[in-house]
């Protein structure tokens, strides 16, 4: 479900107060605390996936019986040898869908190139919906039980219901077994507390879509759609744009996300944690997508012998971990070469001891910032265009063309700058806070309200009510 659509204004109140009447229904079921709402959120689930394309719901469930059934034989096999071909083969099978639909076309393409050959037809595959959301979400899931991390499930309902959940499906976060299969089968209750602060998140994620990320998109696809035509400083400020686009665009979904959990009564994971203000790569990872970074280091860079290594193999399994991030992200050369990218960084700032940084000095850490910030913006500027002759062309245009900046309006002008004074303002005041939540959250009602009124007229007023897809649906 798109959360910034007219549907999602509708349906999600009716789905909310049927998912409250199933809870009632349950009260004092102690063999099975959670069946009806369950039931209920599967079936919820699955009819919104269904709702984008029907055949491709095939997929999403063909993936998680491989998982489930997989993860019971292994479970079964005591076996080392047998049990290692078997992980193997779960996982083969389980990310096969996600290679078939979302990187056969780009390798086939390459090889053609290769041997000098036109590309060849009829290979637009129809992507479906979230797939390595859930893909990674279920190999997660698998990689568990075989390190014997958590216990395997035999529910099958409540573990395609953790696969499948609709508030996170289609951008995460990733969630791990251990955290969300215990909420899933524990008896949940309505608490007001929880379902007021799923509200908060909800708003503060509308208000990082609509008004910060939507509002920037109008501006950074203008630029960069038709980037020859415009001067090297235009170029350069749609750069800077695009950080804070992609941002608000990913975070806004994450918090809404979060926030509809939490009016269901789950704990979903905090995917960001003000990812701007890190002093380093490595801290910006910290940050950033922290569901998809920690399924990267507990699934590719500890498996591949992580820091307990020499450093040479420890800078190797840096650069394949974000390989693999830069692949996971899309079929495209500039998702590669931008993995690549913060691999390096990650490398250098190791080799020199800077991945840290220890101090709380303002003109120590204020540089160091502002040099991450460069270097991540940087790195976007490739994942943002469509090839990598796009990138190099538009980046050099940074420094060689002269001319005007490109300022569509002022009104235009200043909403953006308003929606990112908002959220860096917030950011900077408030590091260990989620933003404007910190207002939302006070024990003052006139300050809270007040809070809640301001965002509210800002998406109205300002907001690209459009319902436009979010950037990482794409992936």
């Amino acid at each position: 479900m798109i959360f910034n659509s007219f549907n999602f204004l509708w349906l999600f109140p009716i789905i909310f107060i049927g998912y409250i009447f199933s809870l009632s229904l349950s009260l004092g079921n102690r063999r099975f605390p959670s069946r009806i709402p369950n039931l209920l959120l599967l079936f919820i689930s699955y009819a919104l996936y269904v709702q984008h394309n029907p055949l491709m719901s095939l997929v999403l469930l063909g993936v998680s019986l491989v998982t489930f059934y997989g993860a019971i034989v292994i479970e079964k096999n005591n076996a080392y040898g047998q049990k290692k071909y078997l992980i193997y083969f779960a996982v083969l099978l389980a990310i096969l869908p996600l290679l078939v639909f979302k990187y056969s076309a780009f390798i086939l393409n390459v090889f053609h190139q290769l041997i000098g050959e036109n590309e060849p037809a009829g290979l637009n595959w129809a992507i479906p919906l979230g797939i390595s959301f859930f893909t990674f979400q279920a190999v997660g899931y698998l990689f568990d039980v075989y390190y014997k991390r958590v216990e395997v499930e035999h529910d099958l309902f409540d573990y395609l219901l953790f696969v499948s959940f609709f508030p996170q499906i289609l951008s995460g976060p990733i969630s791990k077994a251990k955290d969300l299969l215990p909420q899933i089968k524990a008896e949940r209750k309505f608490v007001q507390a929880q379902a007021e602060e799923g509200l908060r998140l909800l708003l503060w994620g509308m208000f990082l879509k609509t008004v910060m990320a939507d509002r920037l998109g109008l501006y950074v696809d203008t630029v960069f759609d038709d980037y020859t035509m415009n001067s090297g400083a235009t170029c350069l400020l749609a750069a800077v744009l695009y950080s804070f686009q992609i941002y608000g665009d990913f975070a806004g979904y994450s918090f809404m996300a979060v926030g509809v959990g939490k009016l269901m009564g789950f704990d979903l994971i905090n995917n960001f944690n003000h990812p701007y203000l890190a002093v380093s790569i490595t801290d910006f990872w910290r940050r950033w997508h922290i569901s998809l970074s920690t399924w990267l280091r507990d699934y590719v860079y500890i498996p591949l012998g992580g820091s307990r290594c020499s450093k040479s193999r420890n800078y190797l399994n840096i650069l394949i971990t974000f390989l693999v991030s830069g692949i996971w992200h899309g079929a495209n050369w500039t998702f590669i070469v931008w993995g690549l990218m913060h691999g390096v960084f990650q490398v250098i700032e190791k080799a020199l001891g800077l991945q840290k940084c220890e101090t709380k000095k303002w003109y120590i850490v204020l540089p160091r910032i502002l040099i991450t910030f460069a270097l991540v913006t940087f790195a976007w500027f490739v994942f943002r265009m469509p090839t990598i002759a796009d990138a190099y062309h538009c980046f050099l245009r940074i420094f060689t063309e002269s001319g005007s900046l490109y300022l569509p309006n002022n009104s235009n002008c200043l909403d953006i700058i308003y929606s990112l004074s908002v959220v860096v303002l917030s950011d900077v005041f408030m590091e260990n806070k989620i933003g404007a939540m910190m207002f939302m959250r006070s024990r003052h009602r006139i300050v809270r309200w007040a809070t809640y009124l301001v965002l509210i007229f800002s998406i109205t007023l300002l907001g690209v009510l459009d319902s436009s897809q979010f950037i990482y649906v794409s992936f």
